[in-house]
């Protein structure tokens, strides 16, 4: 995968900068205001404390529809939810994204993230006071200058490498998708397969450029964070999800699940992001 990676020509994806990252997140955020009108407002529980709204965040080779059934129950519990859509664009970019969505809900928020999700909140969350917690499921919580790529390498495991993925050039760059031959077995070996081809169908692409781009200060380092390890892992390997659990200090829990433990363990991932939440 690194080889792949260090084929592709980086002509015009210089990492953001930080004036260019806040520029377009308050652009996007002034945007979003004046279409809603206001900022969405957060719901109060029957005991007339506000409750926080819950931000569920996707990762590659997915979309949003993967949180629905954690959604679900955070919804009938009486959480305000959001699952907005990751472009997938790069960690810079993204990031922003996110940052500019975060800006137009009032109120307390738990962000919860699945797989290169992690990356994306905890840049977005840096520096944002109404981020009360952090949930990580089977996702990347990374220090100042890591990278997706050397994270998931570091311990032996993944099954996500170059002979997984089709690719498809765009512009300057080239987007990848796990092949539909192994997508079961890499991805969400504990579903359906009928669930698991229309996963495949849907997956949303990742420019590979983001295996390379190096994280920024890390918002778990100032953020009580919690993490759900998915011990059968083919993507993200337990032994990665520990050590970044660990070192993030967070409340940890573990499940007999694929890298989609949002899927096939909905119940186990609602209830530690109500934990998180309470």
């Amino acid at each position: 995968m690194s080889r792949l990676v260090n084929e592709l020509k980086l002509k015009g994806s210089t990492p953001m900068t930080t004036t260019r990252r806040t520029l377009l997140a308050g652009a996007a955020a002034a945007a979003a205001g004046a279409a809603l009108g206001a900022p969405a407002q957060a719901y109060s529980g029957r005991d007339g404390m506000q409750k926080p709204t819950v931000v569920l965040v996707h990762g590659a080779f997915a979309d949003a529809s993967g949180w629905n059934a954690v959604a679900g129950r955070l919804i009938r519990a009486g959480y305000p939810v959001i699952a907005p859509a990751n472009p997938l664009r790069g960690v810079a970019a993204d990031s922003a994204y996110l940052a500019s969505v975060l800006a137009t809900i009032d109120g307390p928020l738990v962000l919860a993230a699945h797989s290169y999700g992690g990356l994306v909140v905890t840049n977005a969350a840096t520096g944002n006071a109404n981020v009360k917690a952090l949930v990580y499921v089977a996702a990347f919580a990374a220090d100042q200058g890591e990278t997706l790529l050397g994270l998931q390498t570091r311990y032996p495991g993944s099954k996500l490498s170059e002979t997984a993925l089709d690719f498809r050039p765009y512009g300057a760059g080239v987007d990848g998708y796990i092949k539909k031959a192994v997508f079961r077995d890499v991805f969400a070996g504990d579903v359906p397969r009928t669930t698991t081809d229309l996963m495949w169908a849907s997956q949303r692409p990742a420019d590979l450029r983001t295996l390379q781009e190096p994280s920024g200060v890390p918002a778990w380092k100032a953020t009580p964070s919690w993490y759900l390890v998915a011990r059968d892992d083919n993507v993200l390997p337990a032994a990665a999800q520990r050590f970044m659990a660990r070192r993030a200090g967070a409340r940890t829990v573990e499940v007999a699940a694929s890298h989609v433990a949002m899927i096939s363990q909905p119940a186990a991932t609602a209830e530690l992001i109500m934990r998180a939440a309470s």
